[in-house]
């Protein structure tokens, strides 16, 4: 390969580029905006330092996040290079502790051919141990253990140097200790011990760090705003006092606080290490105009930032639909209308992204889609129906409605654990085999011997006698409620809600089903008239919806994600749905500290995921979490200038004449009798899923009501004001009915 001269490495950058390669050798911050070119910065920094004779590949640390960052900037390099980068050490935080460790593993104290664990690897060591030491998953679940021990590893903590606050929390430190006993002994090591190893190796051992801060005289780090607390730790000991650390990142897309990221990171290295100003990249090559507009806007509102605006030299473009549906079956079809009409006018559907906060969102947009026959794949998850949680439900409704379900049994006998291990299992299986007969059968024959067993019969047998007599919202919410399944997910710690929501949405699909719609070959079957084939007819729906092929790696498919899992990533179109408040943002963000100002961030990176065409959309009505949510639009749709919005819809903002036919019914507030206040109620003039507005906290919507005295009490959401519950008799001049 031809050598390319340093002069010609730095063609084609833009100034606020050129003054970041060309940065001298002493620390830098850089702000690499969505979309400003930063992998381009990084990877041309590195060849520069290299042809300019500041570096070699031996003296270079290079950081990333993501083993696919590593790889993309390894080949950049290697098209910049005319020589090999093979002796550099480039890699993810956990590759590059793990390379340390194969070098040293002596200091560290672990076997030469020490074992690295993954995560599921690691949830089996704890489910042994637990085992070990006589401690039942109820009492301490392994998912919650393995959570624990993961935050205390990233946050540089032993269990020696952890106070317990209650007797629970002594035990998990107890467990913790017990683990890394263990762990030692048969010389295993999991991801977070990679770090917090290394880091104690080059904190103890002087002479070993005085040779890495001699060798690295320049550390690079990647996506620089998601380091935590051990990972800024074990780059101040590598960078000793002399290294030139290049920081690149960007505050405004800070969104993984939940996995211990934090964002203080950057204005604490600049504190530390001198930088009195940040080098700014914000021309955008990305996005166009009035998606910028929007961006630049909704995140002015956080107050604490290092600020930076993007710009674009790509025109205006088109202005930002937006959408207003009644619920969220309106505003699924919406998508899947203007993917159609987009699709037409010649936009592959790989170009077009569907977001949403929530993956239990994904349950009436996935069913939309489904019903239109149009291509989609789940990006960076599982489908709705191919969720594990999603499977054990079913499996117990599978059970509910033929108990002679061999597969769905053993799904779930002992999900959640109720002490029936695989000995017990190989038992029921030998007694079936035997007795020629079901595993059921055999479960009922044993169950009267051993009353664990019998346990979980007695419970498909309630299950069974309620599949004939309630109706499908009803049946489902016992098989959510009272297999323990939503008691099992909630105990565990950390992602376990999203488990939660997604078996909540899974109710929320049992009321919408409308089993008229599937089709039967039997008159005589209608599963209008016949609770069990309803249910029959709901798991042969979910089985359909299931089994549908799903667009694999490269074929066209309309993509559909989280937010959170958007990041890095860009379409000509993005469809941001659920833009209300309470779900974006979320409504456990506003109770946390900094939490909204997460949440705006996690809004501005939605925005910048687009490059041509934004749309968002809102669900006046919105059945949630098992709850009918009567929704204000979210704050972030409200801090956009309405210049670059354009309405796409003229619905009334009072929900009056609408409320009959569309509030669907809520087996949360009453499972025995699912039973609802009627939509068109009157309470003192007013009715549920009105706006309005009062005089103090502007507008809002009536979510609940009941009748007191003369008067009523109304429960408002007004948005940012938060909800307040106003009696009539002392609030009802204050407050107008919004026609």
């Amino acid at each position: 390969m031809e050598n390319l001269s340093s002069t010609d490495l730095l063609t084609g950058l833009n100034h606020e580029q050129l003054a970041a390669v060309t940065w001298p050798p002493q620390p830098a911050l850089v702000l690499a905006g969505a979309g400003s070119g930063k992998t381009r910065v990084l990877t041309t920094r590195i060849a520069w330092l290299l042809q300019t004779g500041q570096a070699s590949i031996h003296s270079i640390l290079a950081v990333t996040f993501t083993n696919k960052a590593a790889r993309e900037m390894q080949l950049r390099l290697s098209t910049l290079l005319p020589f090999s980068i093979r002796g550099m050490w480039l890699g993810t935080f956990h590759g590059l502790c793990h390379r340390f460790l194969r070098l040293h593993y002596q200091q560290a104290e672990l076997p030469r051919a020490f074992q690295i664990l993954d995560s599921a690897d690691q949830l089996g060591v704890i489910k042994r141990l637990l085992k070990q030491l006589n401690i039942a998953e109820e009492v301490i679940a392994p998912r919650s253990l393995q959570g624990f021990i993961n935050a205390q590893k990233e946050a540089g903590l032993r269990a020696s140097s952890l106070q317990a606050s209650d007797p629970h929390e002594h035990r998990m430190i107890e467990c913790y200790a017990s683990y890394d006993q263990l762990c030692r002994q048969e010389g295993i090591v999991d991801f977070a011990e990679l770090m917090l190893r290394s880091y104690e190796v080059l904190q103890t051992d002087a002479v070993l760090r005085t040779h890495y801060q001699n060798r690295f005289n320049h550390i690079l780090i990647d996506e620089f705003q998601d380091t935590n607390k051990l990972q800024y730790q074990w780059l101040k000991l590598l960078a000793g006092e002399h290294a030139a650390i290049f920081a690149v990142g960007d505050d405004d897309q800070s969104i993984y606080r939940f996995r211990g990221a934090e964002v203080e990171n950057m204005s604490r290295f600049m504190r530390e290490y001198q930088v009195t100003e940040p080098i700014k990249l914000e021309q955008n090559y990305r996005s166009v105009g009035n998606i910028l507009i929007a961006a630049n806007a909704v995140i002015a509102n956080n107050a604490t930032r290092l600020g930076k605006n993007l710009r674009t030299e790509a025109g205006t473009g088109e202005k930002i639909r937006a959408f207003r549906a009644i619920n969220d079956v309106e505003e699924a079809q919406f998508v899947v209308d203007e993917v159609k009409a987009l699709h037409r006018d010649g936009l592959n559907y790989i170009q077009m992204a569907v977001l949403y906060r929530s993956n239990a969102q994904s349950r009436v947009l996935e069913q939309a889609l489904f019903r239109a026959g149009l291509p989609y794949k789940i990006y960076g998850g599982l489908r709705f129906y191919e969720r594990q949680e999603i499977k054990h439900a079913l499996a117990y409704l599978r059970l509910a409605v033929n108990p002679e379900d061999d597969n769905a049994l053993l799904r779930v006998i002992n999900v959640p654990a109720r002490g029936i291990g695989s000995r017990t299992i190989e038992n029921i299986q030998a007694t079936a085999a035997e007795d020629n007969s079901s595993l059921w059968h055999a479960a009922k024959k044993l169950a009267l011997k051993q009353q664990k067993i019998g346990f979980f019969v007695q419970l498909i047998e309630q299950l069974q006698s309620q599949a004939l007599h309630v109706s499908l919202p009803e049946l489902m919410a016992s098989v959510v409620y009272d297999t323990g399944l939503i008691e099992h997910y909630r105990s565990q710690k950390g992602e376990q809600q999203e488990r939660i929501n997604n078996l909540e949405e899974l109710i929320n699909a049992a009321i919408a089903f409308k089993p008229e719609d599937f089709s039967y070959e039997s008159p005589d079957d209608n599963p209008t008239d016949n609770p069990l084939s309803a249910a029959l007819a709901f798991l042969s729906s979910a089985s359909l919806e299931a089994g549908e092929h799903q667009a694999g790696e490269g074929e066209e498919a309309l993509q559909l994600m989280t937010v959170h899992a958007a990041k890095g990533l860009e379409f000509d179109a993005v469809f941001l749905t659920g833009l209300e408040e309470g779900l974006f943002p979320s409504e456990f963000s506003l109770a946390e500290r900094n939490g909204l100002e997460e949440e705006r961030r996690l809004m501005y990176v939605a925005i910048t995921r687009a490059r041509q065409r934004l749309y968002l959309s809102m669900a006046e009505q919105r059945l949630l979490h098992g709850k009918t949510h009567f929704a204000l639009s979210s704050r972030f749709v409200d801090e956009i200038p309405q210049e670059v919005i354009q309405h796409l819809s003229a619905h009334s903002s009072s929900l009056v004449s609408r409320q009959q036919s569309t509030v669907r019914t809520n087996p949360f507030h009453s499972r025995s009798k699912l039973a609802e206040t009627p939509a068109t109620e009157d309470f003192d003039g007013f009715q549920l899923g009105q706006n309005v507005h009062h005089e103090r906290f502007g507008t809002g919507v009536i979510i609940d009501a009941s009748h007191k005295a003369e008067g009523a009490n109304l429960t408002i959401n007004f948005g940012k004001q938060g909800i307040k519950e106003l009696n009539t008799l002392f609030a009802k001049n204050k407050l107008t009915i919004l026609a």
